[in-house]
């Protein structure tokens, strides 16, 4: 148990209807009931206490629960103490005040209440940033994503590479360190290691779609002038957010909006139409439509109704690495002489003035996004997550070429650094600086 007590305010700065102050450590009941004397010197964990909170000549500030958690039953697995009060901010701010003013007790770091909960076994590391990334979460894809995380998912399934692979490691230890006793053990090591790394590749399969779920998906409507892309921008995003006009090259900047399709965040981007010899002006927007393009997950191409096969082909390198999927804007628009480039080659028939074909547009596009299935299913991989797995499938794919070819010694080496990886992930191999730079991101109280 940690020698010191901490304390924060775990809601917001910000008038409310409840305020909470956290305490947490060996000496958070005794000077939780500094606050609220009227609390019995030994209260019954987890009931709620209704108390006097008073300052320091006993003057009453507020009225509110005294809630004690005695250890290790706590969500830090420490002593735990909760005053809720009213959600005033001076009022909080005089009670924080009050409790630091005992010797024993320090302003909690960010994120050190769940550190200490990682830290005194409550929780492994994946579910510690399941909180973070569920406090942070925008989207309902992100919050789906965040409980799975906070109820164990990707802690269950990274132990289900882990503990064979620990015992793979045990068998080839054995085998070199006691050869006699442990003969045999190592026969069908190169089987179980390829077993693993498929299971670890087909985890590390799923970053993508984190990534997608934590931050959001971006997708840029780009193409030639007057193409009705912020015509179509303002239909998808529901509101009049870009100015639309007959005259060409009316998109001179970026416009951002946000919208969410099936519980799946994204940011979509208008961009200036893309034409030769504009003006100086329109000649800006024009350069930073290509890096809006560039930083895309995905870039509608946007197209008139006259637009041919070649047209669409040159519109598309334009996206340069970026996934296209193209549109073939104005659709209620009559053209006089067709163009002889088939409907698969210009996209999908939608008119942002008449709403027809937007709803197939927004399918089509999380299709491209997300793949089969809904953005409702849980992602469960971040980026750090993404890299140990794939420094874990490395190793391991070097372990099994290994297993026919090398010395034991070579294999065994990899299967460690295997596990070394996978130990970031859950927390059984990680390092201060890394959980520093973890529990930074945390907000003060949680």
């Amino acid at each position: 148990m940690s020698a010191t007590t901490i304390a924060a305010l775990a809601t917001a700065p910000a008038a409310g209807a409840v305020g909470i102050l956290r305490l947490s450590g060996p000496a958070a009941l005794e000077v939780g009931r500094t606050l609220a004397p009227g609390v019995p010197a030994e209260p019954t964990p987890r009931h709620a206490y209704l108390a006097a909170f008073v300052d320091a000549a006993g003057h009453v500030l507020d009225e509110g629960l005294f809630l004690y958690f005695r250890a290790p039953h706590s969500f830090t697995g420490e002593d735990v103490v909760e005053l809720q009060a009213h959600g005033g901010p001076r009022l909080l701010q005089l009670l924080l005040g009050r409790v630091l003013e005992d010797e024993r007790v320090r302003p909690a770091r960010p994120g050190e209440f769940t550190r200490r909960a990682f830290l005194h076994g409550r929780m492994d590391l994946t579910r510690a940033e399941a909180v973070a990334d569920l406090v942070a979460a925008d989207s309902a894809a992100a919050v789906r994503a965040a409980a799975a995380g906070l109820s164990g998912a990707l802690s269950a399934r990274i132990r289900s590479l882990e503990e064979p692979l620990r015992a793979v490691h045990a068998d080839l230890e054995g085998v070199l360190n006691f050869p006699e006793e442990a003969e045999g053990a190592d026969e069908d090591a190169g089987a179980r290691v390829a077993a693993l790394r498929a299971q670890a590749q087909a985890l590390l399969a799923e970053a993508g779609r984190g990534r997608l779920v934590r931050r959001g998906a971006r997708v840029v409507l780009y193409g030639p002038v007057n193409a009705g892309k912020s015509t179509l921008f303002n239909r998808l995003v529901g509101e009049a957010r870009a100015l639309v006009d007959e005259e060409p090259g009316t998109t001179r900047d970026v416009l951002e909006a946000r919208v969410e399709w099936e519980g799946l965040a994204l940011a979509l981007l208008d961009t200036a139409g893309l034409r030769e010899a504009p003006g100086r002006v329109e000649a800006l927007g024009i350069t930073r439509t290509r890096e809006a393009l560039s930083a895309a997950d995905l870039a509608l191409l946007v197209l008139p109704p006259e637009a041919r096969a070649s047209e669409a082909q040159a519109w598309t390198r334009e996206a340069g690495d970026t996934p296209v999927l193209r549109v073939a804007g104005k659709c209620d628009v009559e053209v006089i002489s067709a163009p002889s480039s088939s409907q698969e080659e210009r996209g999908l028939r939608v008119s942002g003035l008449t709403g027809e074909g937007v709803e197939a547009l927004r399918t089509a596009v999380l299709a491209r996004l997300w793949g089969e299935g809904t953005p409702s299913a849980v992602a469960l991989v971040s980026e750090r997550h993404a890299d140990a797995l794939r420094r874990a499938c490395e190793a391991l794919t070097r372990a099994e070429q290994a297993s026919g070819l090398s010395t034991l010694e070579v294999v065994s080496g990899e299967v460690g650094l295997a596990l070394e990886a996978l130990g970031e992930v859950s927390g059984t191999c990680v390092s201060e600086a890394l959980l520093d730079a973890l529990f930074q991101r945390f907000c003060i109280g949680k």
